[in-house]
């Protein structure tokens, strides 16, 4: 409560992001995902400096079990409104955790999306399809030719 009593409503950091001029539920999305793929997954925002919000990412634990980007998109579509669908994705041997099992969040909102510097494949969603992310389509992203 501030000196004129009124109240605001402060989340952890990681756990919500605005996007679109609506609050987005990281474990709304992470439920959602995690039981179309049946793999381990967590949701994040991420950065990107033309634009107001965060835009969605997932990490997704990969295991050996391929992604089908079709499947995932139709079931987005039904289990969550457009806001709330992430426009990134990042597959990864393992996720990575603090000492105490948390996914570090943080870490990857820090790490961004840039092609060029982070080893795993990301993807990105480009007229309604899953594609990788190379550096051509991250500079267009950050150059507004790519609008989100």
């Amino acid at each position: 409560m501030d000196e004129e009593g009124y109240l605001y409503f402060k989340d952890r950091t990681g756990d919500t992001y605005r996007w679109k001029g609506e609050n987005v539920s990281t474990s709304e999305v992470e439920t959602i995902v995690s039981g179309i793929l049946n793999q381990v997954c967590t949701a994040y925002g991420v950065k990107i400096n033309h634009v107001d919000g965060r835009v969605g990412m997932l990490a997704i634990n990969d295991k050996g079990n391929p992604v089908d980007f079709g499947t995932l998109l139709q079931e987005l579509d039904k289990h969550l409104p457009r806001y709330a669908q992430p426009h990134f994705i990042r597959i990864m041997d393992s996720l990575p955790i603090t000492a105490t099992f948390k996914v570090q969040k943080v870490r990857l909102q820090e790490d961004g999306f840039n092609p060029d510097i982070i080893k795993d494949k990301i993807y990105f969603k480009l007229n309604n399809e899953f594609v990788l992310l190379t550096s051509k389509i991250y500079n267009d992203i950050l150059s507004g030719k790519i609008r989100l």
